[in-house]
């Protein structure tokens, strides 16, 4: 759609209670995704933000619990006035006002709102009858498209239509009828398959669409754009079909995704490593740096809770980067330290993201200045070096949950440093995610002993990143760079990151060669 001149927008209704993903554990739901007005949202906003490359915002992202929340508050001060507050239509309205808010900004030509969940859930009907509203408030201007699964057996070597055509039917029942199918399947559906598929949901056959397994979820939209699945939106919304787009970034980014001139290996040091959702937006911007680079990332993948100054040189050996990642909480700390410790040391190239450079810190203070109960305040309220600790003006709140400092903030560089010549640029915005800080108390004794503040805050002048001079590559940025990484633009620290790494490795082999 964007390639056909289009302006387009993607929105996530998830029928969780929850306000807002902030203050769920990630092995519940994964990463929790900031944008750049500060709301804390649903993972796949990251996925909108990286195909789309459009910023997304506090309006792409809807809970039930946001919903209910405010209609509460409504009925509080007397909006409905003394009405009994029902799920039709008080609810549903707001979920349609939400549905809607995107669209009457005029800067979208096309809002694709994604309802989360599976047809038949509880939870999901009150946001499937907002649909069937709108569909007959706006006939013109709303289209349905019903993602289902064709599954393979393979006993009997067929497809089966019986699970589309149910799905189907349980929409029916509460009085949506799709107009565009795109079925899930790991073989090619065939006409006869499609007809069928047709002729039992109530659609046309060009709108039955296969949604084949890809062995890359870049390669999505040109499979969709093979099965035209855009000219069928496109006619079906009475909007004017212009010249076939060509995609050609796209296909350039696919083709070097796929033939890579080098292989670098990173290990991700992390707490959360049993679910990968965990790190997406690191996982993918390491693809898309890796595809700046042309090169193939292979990503270790080591628990934090596992590593130790015993086993620390044997979990990295090969390794030619360490990436520390982001976090809350004790567990798994001390292993972080380790890896950290041990890329310092043997002049591994190393980033650190949030909690990952809040660690570089503890580290260099326990280890290089000398402080040996060096700590962060979020763990250890009664060190006598508090490196890192909690902002002033977050010290009086208790409340969970958009306490911390969220969203967008400049930052601004200092030259002749890595982060610098990363960006090349004085002046930056990137997305946070914390509550804790640098301790500038301790600013002097760092710089004094070889660790510099290479990013600061131009308003606050809080400490936003941490370098090494004397290291190859040694960077710890407080913000969360890997939000911002997009196919069209991949990240420069990610670049820069995986630019010094295989610096090392093509060092390493000459050292290995001249041994020989």
């Amino acid at each position: 759609m964007q390639a056909r001149g289009y302006s387009v927008t993607i929105q996530k209704l998830d029928p969780y209670i929850n306000i807002d993903p902030g203050t769920l554990n990630p092995y519940e739901h994964g990463e929790c995704y900031v944008t750049n007005d500060g709301a804390e949202t649903d993972l796949d906003l990251g996925h909108y933000e990286r195909f789309l490359n459009v910023p997304t915002s506090q309006a792409n992202n809807v809970t039930t619990g946001r919903v209910y929340q405010t209609v509460i508050e409504k009925e509080r001060q007397g909006e409905f006035l003394g009405k009994t507050v029902q799920v039709i239509p008080h609810i549903t309205d707001e979920i349609k006002r939400r549905i809607q808010i995107l669209g009457q900004s005029n800067k979208f030509d096309i809002v694709i709102t994604e309802i989360g969940g599976t047809v038949g859930d509880i939870e999901s009907l009150p946001y499937i009858e907002s649909v069937r509203q709108l569909m007959w408030e706006f006939p013109d201007d709303t289209l349905v498209v019903h993602l289902t699964l064709v599954p393979y057996l393979n006993a009997a070597g067929e497809l089966k239509t019986k699970p589309t055509q149910h799905s189907v039917k349980s929409l029916l029942e509460v009085g949506v009828q799709p107009d565009i199918l795109v079925c899930r399947t790991e073989h090619h559906l065939d006409e006869a398959i499609r007809k069928k598929i047709a002729r039992f949901c109530n659609v046309t056959p060009s709108a039955v669409i296969e949604s084949i397994d890809a062995s890359t979820i870049y390669e999505v939209p040109l499979l969709m754009q093979k099965e035209e699945l855009d000219k069928v939106v496109l006619q079906k919304l009475g909007m004017e079909i212009n010249a076939e787009p060509e995609l050609k970034e796209w296909r350039e980014f696919l083709h070097r995704l796929a033939n890579p001139e080098d292989v670098v290996k990173i290990g991700l040091v992390g707490k959360y490593i049993e679910l990968k959702d965990s790190y997406k937006s690191i996982a993918e911007a390491f693809v898309h740096a890796g595809v700046a680079n042309q090169c193939k990332v292979e990503l270790t993948w080591i628990h934090s809770e596992t590593l130790n100054d015993d086993n620390v040189a044997k979990e990295l050996n090969g390794l030619d980067g360490v990436l520390v990642a982001p976090g809350f909480g004790s567990r798994g700390i001390e292993g972080k330290i380790s890896a950290i410790r041990h890329a310092r040391e043997n002049k591994i190239p190393f980033f650190g993201i949030c909690l990952g450079m809040q660690c570089a810190v503890i580290e260099f203070a326990r280890n290089v200045i000398g402080w040996n109960d060096a700590h962060t305040a979020e763990i250890s309220s009664d060190t006598a070096h508090a490196v890192i600790d909690i902002m002033e003006d977050q010290k009086d709140l208790t409340e969970k949950g958009g306490t911390m400092r969220l969203g967008d903030y400049e930052c601004r560089l200092i030259e002749n440093t890595n982060i610098y010549e990363a960006y090349d640029s004085e002046l930056i915005n990137e997305r946070h995610r914390h509550r804790y800080e640098f301790n500038n108390a301790y600013l002097k004794d760092f710089e004094d002993k070889g660790m510099v503040a290479s990013g600061m805050n131009p308003n606050s002048n809080l400490v936003e990143v941490v370098e090494i001079p004397d290291h190859p590559w040694f960077v710890g940025a407080q913000f969360h760079p890997e939000y911002k990484s997009t196919v069209e633009k991949p990240h420069p620290l990610f670049i820069a990151f995986l630019k010094a790494a295989l610096k090392r490795k093509t060092s390493k082999s000459l050292t290995k060669d001249m041994a020989g």
